[in-house]
This record gives C-alpha cells, structure tokens and sequence, in this order.
C-alpha cells in the first residue's frame, strides 16, 4: 500500500475523526428537523441550507476517501454500499418530479448505523435472526387468517364495521393484536355475544404474550450469537498479534546468539 493511501486509512480510523463524522450527522439530522418549522425556516432557512450542504459534501469526501483506500474491496463491504446508497439518495436532483427525494434526506441520520459500532452490532444481530423471525412470521399470520375468518362468521352482522368482511376483520384483529382499544372492540361484540370475550382472550394470548414473545427470544438470541462471534474475533486477533510477537522475540534472540557467535 502506498504512503498516501496509509496515511489516510488511518486518518479514518482514527477515534477522532469518527466522532467528527457521528457529530455531523447529528447535527445534519438536528437541521433536517428545524426544516419543518416555517419560522426557522423563514428566520435561519439560508444557514441551516449551508450546514446541509456542507455536511453533504464531508460525506462525499469521507466516501472518496474510502474508495482510494479500499478501490475494489470498497463495494464488499455491505456498510459501505449502505453509505452510498444514502449518499446518493441526497445528491439525487430535487426539483420538478423527482421533488419528494427532498424529504428524503433525513434517511443520512441513518449513518448513524454504520458509524456507531453498537448500532452496527444490532443491526447484524437483527438480519441474523431474520431466517428464524420467517417462521414466527408465517404462524403469526396463520393464526390471524384462522381468527379473521372465524370473526366474520360469528361477528360480521354485529358489528359488520369491524368484522364485516374478511379484510376489516384482519385490520381489526391486527388492531387488537397490538393491544390499540382492543377492550373496546370485545365489549362491542360482548353486548350481543356474552361468551365472545373467550375468542378475544384466547387470540389476545397467543398472538401478543406468546408470538410476539418469541420474536424477541429470536431477536436476543441471534444478539447473543452477534455478541460471541465479535468476542472469538477478537480473541483470535490478540493470539494473531501474540503469535506474532513471540515469532519476533524469537528471531530477535536467535540475531543476538548470531552476534555472540561472531
């Protein structure tokens, strides 16, 4: 690797550099918000234009720099195609048609993931557990068709507004399934059906206290998982760096038998 290429992989991983690039995201993001205020807008609408775009143009600096280090290896890191991606949304023209990439913006706060090495732990975790999560989500959409269906044939003419048809009843039991008035919904069917409170006791635990539950044993899991490998990651770079010291103090004891000889 060249001198100039060196120079600069380390001045990006350096501590402070990174905290200069988290800084400028949060204050990039901090503007983006004081944008959807017309008086701020109208009073400081020229500064916080100039902090957006110059917070662009250090990312785009900062990925120019990645590139001339890393050239090939730059789009093998899924991180740094994250990073471009977002980029590139915000350089995107902003007039005419194409106006609502503007509110696009805010989606740079999503750095944030790619520069915080915590943020950057869970959303590994997350897309590991992912293949799991494919099986909870195919039972928890089995249960919720079963119990849409049973809902309009035993609910649909008294309340045809919730449990009318098919898709309502899906909507309301995914209503009820996050807990949003869902006692509200139970007692509407309760005043024509006293026994109805069963049906809706019965789908509230298996869908939020049993379901849902096994998404975040996933979630914790997969985190653990996550957790693991970063730690036999490092453990096998400080025995790498161990090994490597141990083969230098050999060869600087066996120079200094070589000199005694001589």
């Amino acid at each position: 690797m060249r001198d100039g290429a060196r120079r600069t992989r380390t001045f990006l991983a350096n501590r402070r550099f990174q905290q200069f690039i988290v800084a400028v995201i949060l204050v990039n993001a901090g503007t983006l918000g004081l944008e959807t205020f017309p008086a701020v807008v109208e009073r400081h609408g020229h500064l916080l234009t100039a902090v957006d775009h110059a917070a662009l143009y250090i990312f785009v600096a900062e990925l120019a720099a990645k590139v001339y280090v890393e050239r090939r290896a730059f789009l093998r890191d899924p991180w740094n195609v994250f990073d471009t991606v977002i980029v590139a949304i915000a350089l995107a023209p902003t007039a005419g048609g194409l106006s609502v990439l503007r509110s696009l913006r805010i989606l740079r706060a999503l750095r944030l993931l790619s520069v915080v090495p915590s943020l950057r732990r869970v959303v590994s975790a997350l897309l590991r557990a992912m293949p799991g999560m494919s099986s909870i989500v195919v039972l928890l959409s089995l249960v919720l068709y079963v119990a849409a269906v049973m809902a309009t044939k035993l609910y649909g003419e008294t309340a045809p507004e919730r449990f009318g048809s098919l898709p309502t009843s899906l909507f309301t039991l995914f209503q009820t399934m996050t807990g949003d008035d869902w006692g509200n919904i139970a007692r509407e069917v309760m005043s024509r059906h006293p026994s109805a409170w069963i049906f809706f006791t019965i789908f509230v635990l298996l869908c939020t206290f049993v379901v849902l539950n096994l998404f975040m044993a996933v979630v914790v899991s997969a985190m653990d998982e996550e957790n693991a490998h970063e730690r036999a990651w490092e453990e096998a770079s400080a025995q790498r760096i161990l090994d490597e010291l141990t083969a230098l103090r050999a060869e600087v004891t066996a120079l200094r038998e070589q000199r005694a000889l001589d």
